[in-house]
């Protein structure tokens, strides 16, 4: 069994800076890919950002140049620098790995969601 535990959220104000971490624990395992999602109220959770086991990344436009996402030594952590907040930033922000097994050509991938941090950004 895997679970995923977030800290780092909280409140802050618009400009500010705040940085979410996420750690794997249970079957080790060194996720194909790991990133973070943001839902709000009304709205279907959508990624924020993602990094693969080789390092690549992928970010949503909006914050482009102001948030950066990073993985552990440990390969099994991953962290969300966020800089320059904006109130529209602002959700809970969930952590997802993602483990792939490759057997006899058939690849299956496996998510695992951790509970969500709250992030808000207001003055």
């Amino acid at each position: 069994q895997v679970q995923l535990v977030e800290s780092g959220g909280g409140l802050v104000q618009p400009g500010g800076s705040l940085r979410l971490s996420c750690a794997a624990s249970g079957t080790i395992f060194s996720p194909y890919v790991m990133g973070w999602y943001r839902q709000t109220p009304g709205k279907q959770r959508e990624l924020v950002a993602s990094i693969t086991s080789s390092e690549s990344v992928n970010y949503e436009d909006s914050v482009k140049g102001r948030f950066t996402i990073s993985r552990g030594n440990a390969k099994n952590t991953v962290y969300l620098q966020m800089n320059s907040l904006k109130p529209e930033d602002a959700g809970v922000y969930y952590c997802k790995a993602v483990r792939r097994t490759v057997n006899a050509g058939t690849v299956n991938d496996y998510d695992y969601w951790g509970q969500g941090t709250q992030v808000t950004v207001s003055s």
